[in-house]
Order: C-alpha cells, then structure tokens, then sequence
C-alpha cells in the first residue's frame, strides 16, 4: 500500500523516514519553471488555430507532468480541436527555448535543499520528467542545477508517459532500488497518479503563486 505523506506551509514537508530511492519531478516542484511553460503552451496554441480561451492556468495545471504530445492529444478531445500534436509539440519546446534564454529560473529551496543533503549521503535519487531530455536540460541550466542530478528519466526513455507509472519505474530502475523503497515529490495530480500506480510513496508540492 502507498503512503501519501501530508504536506504544510510553505510548500512542502520531508519525510522524516529515509527511502531507498528519491524521485522528483522536475518543473513546478525543484524549479519555479511552471508560469514560463503556461505561456509556452498559450503560444504555441494560438500559433496553431487553438482558441484563446482554452488551456487556461487551472487547465494547464491539472496536465503537469504529462509528456506534451499526450496534452496536445487530450486537448483536442476535450475541445473538439484537430490539432497535430507533434507539430504543437515542437512548437511548444521552441517556444519555451525562447522564453528560457530571456533570464533564470528559481529553485524551490526546500526540494533542492533535500537533493543536496541526498547527495552528501550517499542516498540514490533522480529526475523523472514529462519533459523531453533537451529541455529537462535547459531548465536545469537556467536553475544553475545542470551538475546536480546524474539519472534523468523523461518519456523518450519509457513506452508511456504520466499519470503511467512507467517514468518512475524506470528511475527506480536506473537507481537500483525496490519501487516499494522509493518516494516521489509531484506537484501534479497526474505525477502524483503515476507514482501511487508504480508502489512508491508521494509527497505533493504545492503550487506557487501565479
């Protein structure tokens, strides 16, 4: 059985109980990168024919987390849209590529303080993103984080993406720990899915302001 671990001001509480393994998502919940990939989508949608009105913030955020292909996909069948998701996809990473280059992100101090101690400790850990590899990257870069993280799973390393435990499988995989011995840090209901589906412990990070 998962154990949901109860979180209080300001963002998030660490488990007092160490873990086998430490899994975290990445934008929303070790970088402040969430408001930049909203105005992302709203560009990439409206550059392919999307009505304004669609993906607003609490949409949006109810889809962190999922690989943007899958978004794309869901958002075409909610709003009887016909969309190509490869192409709004694309678009949405070079978007966000632009955005990135304009200034730095902020850490949330409370994750990355964790993955330090993590690393003093020896106590394995990872990322386990919706973001493709490139722009996991980017993000971790403009964070001033790029050395910090040496297992990196994304969904171009898994056949399904979030809310499928798939994501985090694999970093448990990779890390060399029982899924059962692992926790997972989300800040979205669909990474928090995926890692009551893979047997792990969950603690949510709560949002920031918009």
């Amino acid at each position: 059985m998962t154990t949901s671990i109860p979180v209080s001001s300001p963002r998030v509480i660490i488990p007092e109980r160490v873990f086998g393994g430490y899994i975290f998502d990445l934008d929303g919940t070790l970088v402040e990168s969430m408001p930049m990939h909203h105005r992302a989508w709203q560009l990439a949608l409206q550059k392919n024919g999307a009505p304004r009105e669609i993906f607003g913030w609490g949409e949006f955020v109810a889809h962190g987390g999922m690989a943007a292909v899958d978004i794309v996909k869901d958002l075409n069948a909610c709003h009887s849209l016909s969309m190509d998701p490869s192409t709004v996809a694309e678009e949405k990473r070079a978007q966000y590529a632009l955005l990135l280059g304009e200034g730095a992100l902020d850490v949330i101090p409370e994750t990355v303080n964790l993955v330090r101690s993590l690393r003093e400790r020896n106590i394995p850990y990872a990322i386990g993103t919706g973001s493709f590899m490139p722009g996991a990257l980017a993000t971790l870069r403009a964070a001033k984080l790029e050395d910090l993280f040496p297992i990196i799973i994304t969904p171009e390393d898994v056949p399904r993406g979030k809310p499928a435990p798939d994501i985090f499988l694999k970093a448990a995989e990779r890390m060399g720990v029982n899924p059962a011995e692992c926790v997972v840090f989300e800040d979205a209901e669909p990474g928090l899915r995926a890692a009551i589906a893979a047997g792990m412990a969950c603690v949510r990070v709560l949002p920031g302001v918009q």
